[in-house]
């Protein structure tokens, strides 16, 4: 079974949604979430406010592989995600799943030129060797967040065989969709899986991306020049690496800053800890200029 949820570059949800549509799989079943759960917001329409459309839970089916798919819309937190993922995976369990695999992006200082690396990430030691195959080096350390990385320890739980497989990605731009991470990531299924899938549209949309990328990086090369060179221009004594927690948490605040300014006050504090403000500065000060 393939898993996959909204994270970081969207990588794993890219992953399901592509496959999902390219292999033609079949809807079978879904699994109902209290909507109450995961409101955080509505949607507004000439002032008129409503709830936008609930997220699904959905689980498909392919013959070819022979694989089941699930595609989860949202993240759920606390209580609700641990209810989901004993959902799903009691499901795998029924129809004698033999492996889980989920995907998620690895942040990493580099620049969108480079080609995206993919790591992975077991619940059990044997797997490590056959991965090794295929020429995935095991991540050494660190933290898989969300419900994609959740499911490697309550797959265990089950004595169910589970692999993340981590693409990395440009560290400054976790908050933006990256195809080519998720491309990264069916390009290594195949090869375990023995399929194969027509990726042209998501070449397309890479290419697409990768305009944008261009911009940005440009943007922060002059503040954050060691971090999107390419590894053999860094220097190891004037790198400052930012963990993929502390990315996560300034764009959590900038949302929080977005409707309560107090909130400004701790973002500012962060990009300045990580000598981050000017590559973020016209997007710190636009929360101000919004307010105006």
């Amino acid at each position: 079974m393939l898993a996959g949820w909204p994270g970081m570059g969207s990588v794993a949800l890219g992953v399901v949604d592509y496959l999902q549509r390219k292999l033609n799989a079949v809807k079978f079943a879904e699994i109902e979430v209290d909507p109450m759960s995961i409101i955080d917001s509505v949607t507004v329409d000439e002032g008129l406010a409503a709830f936008g459309p609930m997220p699904k839970n959905t689980f498909y089916y392919t013959k070819k592989p022979d694989m089941i798919i699930f595609k989860g819309e949202a993240q759920l937190p606390g209580t609700e995600g641990i209810v989901l993922l004993e959902e799903v995976l009691d499901l795998a369990l029924k129809f004698k799943v033999k492996r889980m695999y989920t995907g998620a992006a690895f942040p990493v200082p580099l620049s969108h030129k480079e080609p995206p690396q993919v790591y992975s990430a077991v619940n059990t030691r044997q797997l490590r060797e056959p991965l090794r195959r295929f020429g995935l080096a095991p991540m050494e350390n660190g933290h898989i967040s969300g419900l994609n990385g959740l499911l490697l320890g309550f797959a265990g739980k089950k004595h169910l065989d589970a692999v993340c497989l981590l693409a990395t990605m440009p560290q400054y731009a976790i908050s933006l969709p990256n195809p080519k991470a998720s491309l990264a990531i069916i390009e290594v299924l195949q090869k375990i899986l023995g399929f194969r899938v027509d990726t042209a549209e998501l070449n397309e949309y890479i290419k697409e991306m990768d305009e944008k990328m261009a911009i940005i990086e440009d943007r922060v090369k002059d503040v954050m020049a060691i971090e999107v060179k390419g590894p053999e221009q860094r220097s190891p004594a004037t790198k400052k690496t930012v963990p993929p927690y502390i990315m996560e948490k300034i764009e959590k605040l900038f949302t929080e800053a977005a409707s309560d300014k107090a909130k400004a006050i701790l973002l500012k504090g962060e990009l300045d800890r990580w000598d981050l403000y000017k590559a973020y500065e016209d997007r710190f000060l636009d929360l101000f200029r919004e307010n105006q």
